[in-house]
């Protein structure tokens, strides 16, 4: 088994006597797709920061072996660059001019905006934003993406959509993801783990892992059972609402 893209060795952060984690262990290997869930508050954006080296532990060791792009809440598209331009910030490491301006090309093609290079961020929708912030993430040559609530600021049809496009654009364009997120459903649609975290200081209380491969829709059978399940365990809902849903083959740890 190759060696982790992303390891945690009982990682501890604390900003003088407000413990945020406590002895995280997490291990994330090529190719996955790992969602964090938890109570708002318990830290979920800051094991973000750590894991892209934008903050370092209290204690413990953080290793990664790949190079890193973030995907923000808000997209981070410089509104003074068309989306082209945007894009082909992404492809700073192709030395080649007509070589880059193939990429953009490609990219903007495969998130279906090239009818929108010439536009300005401003003149999106945001769900057109949000596709060309993972246009230039995935045209960087970083292999693991770090999301932060990437789709939270859409509506429900929107966030479904970009559901959709973000497990197809992994399809097209391979890459290692751990995904913060609020949303239950879009953790267990997209992942193939998802962390489910305590209370600050956060720990992992529980992993729940798909069985049904990727892509999946949102009403699938094993998508249903572990929305169901992390539900609870969030106190969210009753046990014995849980139990009328049927765990299937779900796997829990």
């Amino acid at each position: 088994m190759s060696a982790p893209l992303l390891r945690f060795s009982r990682a501890r952060l604390a900003f003088g006597p407000l413990e945020v984690l406590r002895e995280l262990d997490l291990e994330v290997r090529a190719g996955e797709f790992v969602a964090l869930v938890g109570p708002s508050g318990c830290g979920k954006t800051t094991i973000l920061n750590l894991a892209s080296g934008w903050l370092a532990p209290t204690a413990g060791a953080i290793d990664r072996s790949a190079g890193v792009r973030m995907v923000f809440q808000q997209d981070g598209l410089f509104p003074w660059r068309t989306v082209g331009e945007n894009v082909r910030l992404g492809l700073r490491h192709v030395a080649d001019e007509a070589e880059r301006a193939r990429r953009e090309s490609e990219f903007l093609a495969l998130v279906d905006l090239s009818p929108f290079a010439g536009h300005y961020p401003h003149q999106l929708s945001g769900g057109m934003r949000q596709r060309a912030e993972l246009a230039r993430a995935l045209a960087g040559d970083a292999s693991l993406l770090l999301m932060d609530e990437p789709f939270s600021s859409l509506d429900y049809l929107a966030r479904l959509r970009m559901r959709a496009e973000l497990a197809r654009l992994l399809e097209e364009q391979p890459r290692t993801v751990v995904l913060v997120t609020h949303d239950i459903e879009e953790a267990a649609q997209l992942a193939d783990r998802v962390l489910v975290l305590s209370e600050r200081p956060a720990r992992i209380r529980e992993e729940v892992r798909l069985q049904a491969p990727r892509p999946r829709a949102a009403t699938d059978a094993d998508v249903v059972r572990a929305v169901h399940h992390i539900l609870t365990l969030l106190g969210l809902e009753s046990d014995r609402e849980t139990s009328a849903v049927a765990r299937g083959g779900l796997e829990v740890r």
